[in-house]
């Protein structure tokens, strides 16, 4: 009973794990083709500590977590300008553990995340082209905006501690650089997260009688690639982000423990298998993580691509 009022603590406290602020996207506003498809079979592994900052009374909580996910990519015209939209889902399948109080404790979980989608457009240096045009278009600079939204459609459960499902939406406004030099790219993102509230957090269970609310600060969002083509769609690059913000609050009241100043480090890698599949890996860890999910992140992803017949401005 003492390991689960603290677990509760604990869901109060930091809120279920939150892994969007750590996205690390190298060439999220690439230029392609009018028309172009893809289709992305990804795995991502996330194994770490969990820094609670002695906000409560647990010793070497860590957290678990396999999220493999599907994709849609389209690329199309927008008064004239490149732009895409991407759709996707995610599964999550993992366990969260720690010593509470002399006793070890745990809790699995397993379902879907909140659904994403995503609208990018290039203002400056990316027009719609053909991929007869694109033959002929050197990439130079680039400037971008895009909108992120998460929708709650994930599993979701007021009575339980820690979901999946956030049970509230989020929206990520972001402005975008990419700037060429022969074979190495450069990219350059400002974001910030926004949540709406949560209106049924933690509610109507042996703790909690009635309805609690739950609120998020914005987090601020700085994230930057660099980036080698060894050849044509065979490209690594070294990944790096920092974010700050998303104090909680429960019922109005903030809790000002929770707030993140965070990092990360990472490496990704292109590889081309055929004329429309490639294979991309990457790593991450913590640089620097203040409070929050100390995690290391390990993904593998398959993504099969074409160009639609009749693809035009």
């Amino acid at each position: 009973m003492r390991a689960a009022l603290v677990f509760a603590t604990v869901a109060i406290v930091c809120g279920a794990p939150r892994l969007h602020a750590q996205d690390l996207a190298p060439r999220a506003y690439l230029i392609t083709p009018l028309g172009s498809n893809a289709i992305t079979l990804a795995n991502a592994y996330n194994d770490g500590d969990l820094l609670l900052e002695g906000t409560v009374p647990i010793e070497d909580a860590t957290a678990s977590l396999d999220v493999p996910s599907l994709t849609y990519y389209r690329a199309f015209s927008l008064l004239g300008r490149s732009a895409n939209l991407i759709a996707g889902v995610a599964y999550g399948v993992g366990s969260f553990e720690g010593t509470v109080l002399g006793e070890q404790a745990s809790i699995y979980r397993s379902g879907l995340f909140d659904s994403v989608v995503r609208l990018s457009v290039n203002l400056v240096g990316g027009p719609a082209m053909s991929l007869s045009e694109m033959r002929n278009w050197q990439q130079k600079a680039l400037l971008g905006v895009s909108l992120k939204v998460l929708a709650p459609t994930g599993q979701y459960d007021p009575t339980k501690l820690i979901n999946l499902g956030a049970n509230r939406w989020a929206f990520k406004p972001e402005l975008g650089l990419s700037r060429r030099w022969g074979h190495w790219l450069l990219d350059a993102y400002a974001a910030v997260w926004l949540y709406t509230e949560n209106p049924e957090f933690f509610s109507r269970n042996a703790y909690v009688a009635g309805v609690q609310s739950q609120t998020q600060d914005p987090v601020a969002v700085l994230e930057s690639h660099l980036s080698y083509d060894v050849r044509p769609r065979l490209w690594v690059s070294l990944d790096a982000n920092f974010w700050r913000g998303g104090k909680t609050s429960l019922n109005g009241v903030e809790n000002p423990a929770t707030l993140q100043q965070n990092s990360r480090v990472g490496i990704t890698a292109s590889f081309p298998v055929s004329r429309h599949q490639s294979v991309k890996l990457s790593y991450a860890r913590g640089a620097y993580i203040r409070f929050g999910g100390d995690y290391q992140i390990l993904s593998a992803a398959w993504q099969y691509s074409w160009i639609s017949a009749g693809g035009s401005k």
